[in-house]
């Protein structure tokens, strides 16, 4: 299993890489008098001897209000509440072993135009010493909805599934739909995408497989949406709308969102972590 994760943190490494390019290039393509963005890069560790990884953020560009790309390589041994939580989750061997690795990317982008969707992406391996799975998913996160960017964006993570597994898409478009709720508001973080956990089927080649098309279709499904909105005309008004709707996502993530928690329980970057928190927000 070493080198299944090896492979898999590579790939997502590279994957970091990709779209951090696509996203400097799209910052490039508008025609701003607003200097083009570029990414903030910082290497992030946990602890003395636990990996760590790079946080990728850009703030203030043409496109981007704020959008991080952060990768990550980490293990050690969970706390005991980590522990407790995957002992929950059905984690086979977990109570007597705590050791675990991870590697992932984790991508969450704000856009400066309210038209434009926010949007969020992250794919992931997790082992511990009985296990390993995969998760990850896509999601878009419009404070304006248009109906026929969501339908696009639901079609291409449509498209990535089909071919692995009969019933993926419509399975973790349900997962999707119930995780990215917020029930004190009694309302969706967003239109949705997919979203899946636990992925073990037996074949590590072909859960692996199905998480880089996850990964892969991400910049196919969200950077046509970034392109056509991001130069449309906007009012005061609707930036207020953006920002109530980001005061949304603030709450989720801080409130509901398994990541956030692992990643602060895990003793990972802080700033890392919560790189997904919008740069303004507003409450009513």
């Amino acid at each position: 299993m070493q080198e299944q994760r090896h492979i898999a943190a590579m790939w997502f490494r590279e994957l970091r890489d990709r779209i951090v390019q696509a996203f400097e290039d799209l910052e490039d393509r508008h025609d701003s008098e607003r200097p083009a963005g570029r990414f903030e890069v910082t290497p992030t560790q946990r602890g003395d001897d636990g990996g760590g990884g790079l946080m990728s953020v850009m703030r203030g560009g043409r496109v981007f209000e704020k959008v991080g790309v952060n990768w990550s390589e980490v293990h050690g041994s969970l706390s005991p509440k980590a522990q407790a939580a995957m002992a929950a989750r059905g984690v086979p061997g977990i109570e007597q072993d705590p050791r675990f690795w991870a590697s992932g990317i984790s991508l969450v982008a704000h856009m400066q135009n309210p038209h434009a969707p926010a949007v969020h992406m992250n794919t992931r391996m997790f082992w511990t010493p009985g296990a390993w799975w995969f998760g990850g998913g896509s999601d878009l996160n419009p404070c304006i909805e248009y109906a026929e960017d969501t339908a696009y964006f639901h079609d291409v993570l449509r498209a990535a599934c089909q071919p692995h597994g009969v019933g993926y898409y419509q399975r973790f478009k349900a997962w999707a739909d119930e995780y990215f709720f917020i029930p004190h508001r009694g309302r969706a973080r967003g239109v949705g995408g997919i979203f899946y956990d636990d992925l073990n089927t037996g074949s590590w080649e072909a859960d692996f497989a199905f998480t880089k098309s996850v990964g892969e279709a991400f910049l196919p499904a969200f950077l046509p949406l970034a392109e056509k909105r991001m130069t449309q005309d906007f009012s005061d008004s609707d930036r207020d709308i953006q920002l109530v709707h980001r005061g949304l996502y603030a709450e989720y993530n801080l409130v509901y969102d398994r990541g956030t928690k692992f990643g602060l329980e895990t003793g990972h970057n802080p700033d890392a972590v919560l790189m997904s928190l919008p740069p303004l927000a507003k409450w009513v």
